[in-house]
């Protein structure tokens, strides 16, 4: 069952500590867009911040008209283990396409794309990411997570056209398409194959990117702090934009700290399967039926030549795109080059 409602209680929350405010300190006879990095990062930090209230920005890096809010808000869907999924729906019709963050990630990665293709859409959290529920396995590899999707998406987007997964999203939707293609009749895979885990891959701290965040410290004492580490690892994004969107992906803590609002830091239970090996899914992309697009970021590492003609080799319809000027994360390097291609492929 999906609802519009609170989240559950073994998800992050904020926390303000009494009497604390923030507040935006312009001076007078500053403008609005005078305002500095450190103001902007003020308000942002505020704990009754409102995640939709921000989607202005998002429209003016691209240049979009932005007449007001759009039609936009938080569901959650109950799961079968009895946690439950969060997503955000654009839109009150039925939605085209479902769209899936990546490991470390939550729903709103794809704000830029959602506005820019102006189409009805959910864009999930993924488990243990965003407002969803955490698992006590901790198990939050693409084959737990088709399942939970395959729980939930005949519910809330049961005829959506297309799903578009980037990174742990784009295996999950994999994985999805593989064993429910009822709820996948068009693929869209974002800077992923099965050999992104090969452990004889090596790539530096900028190579990885913002990835790289989830190996360095689970909390930071500041927002501030939380940002500028976001910022250094993201050089194709504009800091405002990365700023949003640690935002989206943090909550303050009882302490003051700041934590991210995802459970990948520390041991998982011994009993939980290794899911960090994804090479079994080449086996998923043998059976995919489904009208796939795999893109690429032009300067990304993650998907190599020999992983582009391993799909080619399993999947000979597939249509593969690079993207210029995008890293890993290309719905927030390039967003609407990604629009345009998702547009082309997924039409309304």
């Amino acid at each position: 069952m999906a609802t519009d409602n609170t989240p559950t209680d073994n998800t992050p929350t904020d926390n303000t500590p009494t009497g604390e405010t923030a507040t935006d300190q312009t001076t007078a006879g500053e403008t609005t867009t005078a305002r500095t990095a450190s103001d902007e990062t003020a308000a942002l930090a505020a704990d009754d911040y409102d995640e939709f209230g921000l989607l202005r920005g998002n429209a003016e890096e691209l240049g979009l008209p932005f007449a007001g809010r759009p039609d936009v808000g938080r569901g959650y869907a109950d799961l079968p283990d009895g946690g439950r999924l969060s997503y955000i729906r654009w839109g009150h019709a039925e939605p085209e396409l479902v769209f899936l963050h990546g490991g470390a990630q939550n729903a709103h990665t794809w704000d830029y794309v959602a506005l820019a293709l102006g189409r009805p859409a959910v864009a999930v959290d993924l488990p243990g990411h965003g407002h969803s529920s955490w698992r006590a396995d901790r198990d939050y590899g693409p084959w737990r997570n088709a399942e939970a999707l395959g729980a939930v998406l005949p519910s809330i987007a049961p005829a959506a056209a297309t799903v578009v997964g980037m990174s742990l999203g784009g295996a999950t939707a994999i994985r999805l398409a593989a064993t429910h293609p009822e709820l996948c009749r068009r693929l869209v895979v974002v800077d992923v194959t099965p050999g992104v885990t090969d452990p004889n891959r090596t790539m530096t701290t900028a190579q990885r990117g913002a990835v790289a965040l989830v190996s360095g410290p689970p909390t930071y004492p500041s927002f501030e702090a939380m940002a500028d580490a976001a910022i250094a690892l993201s050089p194709n994004r504009a800091p405002a934009g990365v700023r949003r969107g640690v935002r989206h992906n943090a909550h303050r803590l009882p302490d003051g700290h700041w934590a991210w609002r995802y459970d990948l830091f520390g041991p998982r239970p011994p009993s939980t399967p290794d899911w960090s090996d994804m090479s079994g899914l080449w086996a998923d992309v043998d059976v995919i039926t489904a009208p796939t697009l795999l893109v690429r970021g032009g300067e990304s590492r993650y998907v190599r030549d020999e992983d582009v003609d391993e799909f080619r080799r399993r999947m000979p319809s597939v249509r593969v795109e690079i993207v210029a000027g995008a890293g890993h994360a290309v719905q927030s390097d390039q967003p609407l080059e990604l629009t345009r291609l998702i547009s082309g492929f997924a039409p309304a």
